[in-house]
């Protein structure tokens, strides 16, 4: 019996070794303060800058029950998880402060002023139209856009509805608010980058205990394995994954070819053997920010209490990668600017990149520049040529393809992580992986 619980207590022991930075996670009365904390600092701080940095005075958003626009739902409350009836939002700056009203059946939250008396006036489209004239706007933004589907979300048929009842000259003054949309949804606030340090180190801290021996046997365990343990992690832990996770395995054997799979399609199921080279890409949404995540692990082989240097070696020139682009951040460029300066920096030191990034935030694949797709190297035509601003983040995403001898292969070292950008320079939001995993882990005082 004493035996047993030394035992115990051991294995407590390292399991908190192992797994003991998992930050706190709030509760959800918590995470709604928080939320709706942040939703009131970011209409009295950030959005008056950004409509008057686009020449807009009133800015439209118009959606229905269960079929929101993705820029309304960010202006939702926390207790509201979806719009209700038709609900539109109504942004007019007077000059001195936004006024924010909602022409709807009932207030939004604190933020917007129920401005519809539907006894008054039935018809609620007449009764936005009269708020329209009333403040005279000179452009009234409304989410249209060609090439960025974020800021499209208003449907066909409300954007037929608002022309019919608007007076000619206030529907000659529609105008798409598309740069009005993306910066909002871009821009972060201090308040939130604090929170968003917490919100990585749970990926970070998830992603570690998945690669470790607490989940993977070698020899038994498979990839599709991990990826569901990986799920029921989320959902055990009360977040939601906005993608499906992948977790891949690049070998020695000349019959394994994950190097030169298309990106198009998910890798095949293998068993976990010791000499893998394990890579995840994984995503988690937690008070309403998302992050992406691909990091890498190396299973030891008997008698190894470290990767092979070649491997590590390999990393290194992906973290060098990582680097030439961050490196390349500069307010005002665009991503097609970013890609291929940074394409021809790691060209001319010898590497082999494919540089695929995408800014991240309230979505996964964001709003903001793109700055290069896996299978868009020359650049992206539009959503490539929006600008860099400052107080953005970024899913720092890409591959170096490398040769080893030792494996008579080419490999592709595949990183992603999350930064923030504050206008001179980029940081990692909670650093990075700079040293694979090893599975098992190696134990203090437990070398050859």
């Amino acid at each position: 019996m004493y035996k047993s619980l030394l035992t115990l207590a051991f294995l407590i022991a390292i399991n908190c070794s192992l797994f003991a930075q998992m930050p706190a996670i709030l509760t959800l009365e918590e995470e709604s303060h928080l939320r709706d904390q942040w939703l009131e600092q970011r209409v009295e701080r950030i959005l008056p800058d950004l409509m008057r940095r686009e020449g807009i005075d009133m800015w439209l958003l118009i959606s229905r029950e269960y079929n929101e626009d993705p820029v309304l739902k960010t202006f939702l409350p926390s207790k509201w998880l979806s719009a209700r009836r038709t609900t539109i939002l109504l942004m007019y700056d007077t000059g001195e402060k936004i006024e924010s009203l909602a022409c709807a059946r009932y207030a939004v939250g604190s933020i917007f002023e129920k401005a519809w008396d539907k006894e008054a006036e039935p018809d609620q489209w007449a009764a936005l139209a009269r708020l329209i004239e009333e403040r005279d706007p000179q452009k009234i933004a409304i989410n249209r856009s060609e090439h960025f589907g974020l800021a499209d979300g208003l449907t066909a048929y409300h954007y037929d509805q608002l022309q019919s009842y608007l007076p000619e000259k206030y529907s000659d003054r529609l105008v798409s608010g598309e740069r009005l949309a993306i910066g909002w949804l871009e821009t972060r606030l201090p308040e939130e980058m604090t929170v968003y340090r917490q919100v990585m180190r749970i990926a970070h801290e998830i992603i570690a205990e998945g690669f470790s021996e607490q989940v993977i046997t070698p020899g038994v365990t498979t990839t599709d394995e991990v990826v569901w343990w990986y799920r029921e992690r989320i959902r055990e832990l009360g977040f939601t994954a906005w993608f499906h996770p992948t977790v891949d395995v690049q070998r020695a054997a000349p019959e394994n070819t994950e190097s030169n799979r298309s990106f198009a399609g998910r890798p095949a199921e293998a068993i976990i053997q010791p000499g893998d080279l394990l890579h995840v890409d994984f995503g988690i949404t937690y008070l309403g920010l998302n992050t992406d995540t691909q990091q890498n692990a190396y299973v030891l082989k008997f008698g190894e209490t470290a990767p092979p240097d070649y491997l590590v070696a390999a990393h290194q020139k992906g973290l060098r990668l990582m680097d030439i682009l961050t490196n390349n951040y500069r307010t005002g460029r665009s991503g097609n600017e970013i890609l291929a300066a940074s394409l021809q920096q790691a060209k001319d030191e010898g590497l082999e990149p494919t540089i695929y990034t995408h800014p991240i935030g309230y979505h996964g694949h964001a709003a903001g520049p793109t700055i290069g797709m896996w299978d868009q190297q020359g650049g992206v035509p539009h959503n490539g040529d929006y600008p860099l601003y400052p107080n953005t983040c970024y899913a720092i995403e890409l591959n170096n393809a490398i040769f080893l001898p030792e494996w008579n292969k080419k490999i592709r070292i595949m990183l992603e992580e999350d930064a923030f950008f504050d206008g001179q320079s980029c940081e990692y939001i909670d650093g990075r992986q700079t040293e694979l995993y090893l599975i098992p882990r190696v134990l203090p005082n437990h070398g050859k």
